[in-house]
């Protein structure tokens, strides 16, 4: 099954988990430290509002990043553009409409693998986040690749236990976010020499 229609098929908890999983793995982007989402995946786990841990994360990731705006870090400061529109485009509850938290997933999901697409050094011309999102994944790169392998696995594990698969989903998205800040920091280094 495709990631698509994965995120098609998915239940509220599901999507919310899927968004804040994608959005987790990429706060580095944002200059956020590792817990700064923490608060939420508590609040989903115990179908409590959000609203509030929420605020506090845009607040506390409004500023700064790993990333300058300037011609030499073009790529970087897109891809923080796009992790910074899954953080504002988040829904004031987990409990949203299903319509109003698929949609999110769904742009959440898309920015994601937008944003491994950018960073990937092997990405040419010819890979397509659509394409791979549809289950196309021919040559796909290998950070992008990495990327929808835990897409998928996040909405199978809520998908499958529910509440009790969201402690595996963050041991998914904090391996994801320690490989994107290592990319970044690499990155960085390179440019330096």
């Amino acid at each position: 099954m495709s990631l698509v229609d994965l995120i098609a098929g998915a239940d509220e908890r599901t999507l919310a988990a899927s968004g804040l999983a994608c959005l987790d793995r990429c706060v580095p982007l944002l200059g956020g430290e590792d817990e700064v989402l923490r608060p939420l995946w508590a609040d989903l786990a115990e179908d409590r509002s959000w609203q509030e841990p929420l605020a506090k994360a845009r607040a506390e990731l409004g500023v700064g990043g790993l990333v300058e705006d300037d011609a030499d870090h073009a790529f970087e400061a897109e891809a923080a553009e796009l992790a910074r529109r899954m953080l504002d485009g988040a829904p004031d509850e987990p409990s949203a409409s299903a319509d109003a938290l698929r949609r999110w997933a769904d742009a959440c999901s898309d920015a994601a693998l937008r944003i491994h697409r950018l960073l990937d050094p092997a990405a040419d011309e010819e890979s397509s986040v659509t394409d791979c999102r549809e289950g196309r994944t021919d040559g796909v790169p290998p950070l992008v690749a990495a990327e929808l392998r835990r897409q998928i696995a996040v909405l199978e594990l809520v998908t499958a236990h529910g509440s009790g698969g969201l402690r595996q989903v963050l041991e998914v998205s904090t391996e994801g976010r320690r490989v994107l800040r290592a990319v970044v920091s690499r990155r960085a280094r390179g440019r330096s020499v």
